[in-house]
């Protein structure tokens, strides 16, 4: 059985926001609660816009992006947030590094307007 941790980047199949698809993409743990885990989307597709204060960028050009898993520089979008049975996770890929962890709650607290 999969055991999905907190700070871990798993592939899961994660919800679009209108709930009628799913596609598999990256997503940092964030907590579990029996088979219930709660995720936030990571994103490849970068927008040239100015990046939100709900996002964190994983730069792949840092010392720290190998740990991640990721295949490169992607966007923690911390609006998007969703609870997942773990039976859409596929696969570890890696963790969250420490540096990275300050910046992602400050994202969040925005995202919840906390």
């Amino acid at each position: 059985m999969l055991n999905p941790k907190p700070g871990e980047i798993w592939l899961v199949r994660f919800p679009f926001s209108d709930l009628t698809s799913t596609k598999v993409r990256p997503a940092l743990v964030l907590a579990t609660h029996r088979q219930d885990v709660i995720i936030l989307g990571i994103f490849s597709k970068i927008p040239p816009a100015t990046p939100e204060k709900t996002w964190v960028l994983i730069d792949d050009r840092r010392s720290y992006f190998t740990q991640t898993g990721l295949a490169k520089t992607s966007i923690l979008r911390a609006e998007k947030i969703a609870t997942a049975h773990q039976s859409t996770f596929q696969r570890p890929l890696g963790t969250i590094p420490n540096g990275l962890q300050s910046k992602i709650t400050t994202a969040l607290q925005q995202a919840l307007n906390l």
